[in-house]
């Protein structure tokens, strides 16, 4: 059974950074979908960041209200991905989840910002900005 264990979390004014961490137990297969989503009070999960890595590469895709503030990126050797957030803003403000599947397939890149693409969840981390 994977795990994944989410990390980096706190709380930062606006303007700031912060860098989550998502280790898995699990190697890599061939293809790999890796995903943050989030989850403010009140709101539904939203999907902000995904990467998809296989043998020819990874390639990341981005929610509009995130793109160019954050960062995907992983680490194969530690079985680990990333989320830096930069340029941060009081509505970022959330419980920031992982997400994982290995071996996986995509009709559309924008499947990487979807909950039905994934099959193991982290228990979140919380980001606080505050103004």
């Amino acid at each position: 059974q994977e795990q994944l264990v989410e990390s980096g979390g706190g709380s930062v004014q606006a303007g700031g950074s912060l860098r989550l961490s998502c280790t898995t137990s699990a190697y890599t297969r061939s293809t790999d979908c890796m995903g943050w989503f989030r989850q403010a009070p009140g709101k539904e999960r939203e999907g902000v960041a995904g990467i998809y890595t296989s043998n020819n590469g990874a390639r990341t895709y981005y929610a509009d209200s995130v793109k160019g503030r954050f960062t995907i990126s992983q680490d194969n050797a530690k079985n680990t991905v990333y989320l830096q957030l930069n340029s941060l803003k009081p509505e970022d403000s959330a419980t920031y989840y992982c997400a994982a599947r290995f071996g996986c397939f995509l009709l559309s890149w924008r499947n990487l910002l979807e909950e039905g693409t994934y099959n193991y969840w982290g228990q979140g981390t919380q980001v606080t900005v505050s103004s």
